[in-house]
């Protein structure tokens, strides 16, 4: 199996432990597995990339355009498709500090509305999750489990909870495997 999965987002929303969970998954059920993340303006609330390649591949790096799902943690960190993936992402954007300070606009919906002409989307209620559990802190595993409720991640409910339950610091797995599994259900 080859399959490239891209995981975006900003700084501190756990875009890196999301790739580490799914790449875990691939590595328990045999898979070979590449990753690799750019992070350079992480701590400034900039951008970040992960990428998680499962079988053959001679860079840990997916090319501009070439994944096959997106997991997009802000609407417009997957707003640059070229091709057309499988993408989920949340409807909460985070505006970046150049809007706080301006003002431009920022604003989901368009990007929401782009992605959804150009590729087969599923739009995460970021919200909700937060309502439920009282923090954005677990947009990551609801990705996740919206991921494998959808079955195009390619692992099942058991492989991503295993991952959880290895992966997680052990005060934080229990409600981590409600947010998953309130996700699927999303």
């Amino acid at each position: 199996m080859n399959k490239d999965i891209l995981v975006c987002g900003v700084g501190g929303q756990g875009t890196v432990l999301a790739s580490k969970l799914i790449a875990s998954a691939y590595m328990a059920k045999g898979e070979t597995v590449h990753s690799a993340e750019t992070i350079g303006m992480a701590q400034r609330g900039g951008s970040v990339t992960s990428h998680v390649r499962i079988g053959e591949a001679y860079s840990p790096l997916i090319a501009q355009g070439g994944a096959d799902i997106i997991l997009a943690f802000e609407p417009a960190e997957a707003a640059y498709v070229e091709k057309q993936p499988f993408v989920i992402t949340n409807n909460v954007p985070v505006k970046p500090a150049t809007d706080s300070l301006m003002n431009s606009g920022y604003e989901a919906q368009p990007m929401l509305d782009y992605l959804k002409d150009k590729c087969d989307c599923i739009v995460m209620d970021g919200a909700a999750i937060s309502r439920e559990f009282g923090s954005a802190k677990f947009y990551n595993i609801a990705l996740l489990g919206v991921a494998a409720a959808s079955g195009r991640l390619g692992l099942d409910e058991a492989d991503i909870i295993s991952a959880i339950e290895n992966g997680v610091n052990p005060k934080f797995v229990e409600v981590n495997k409600k947010v998953f599994e309130y996700a699927m259900k999303m």
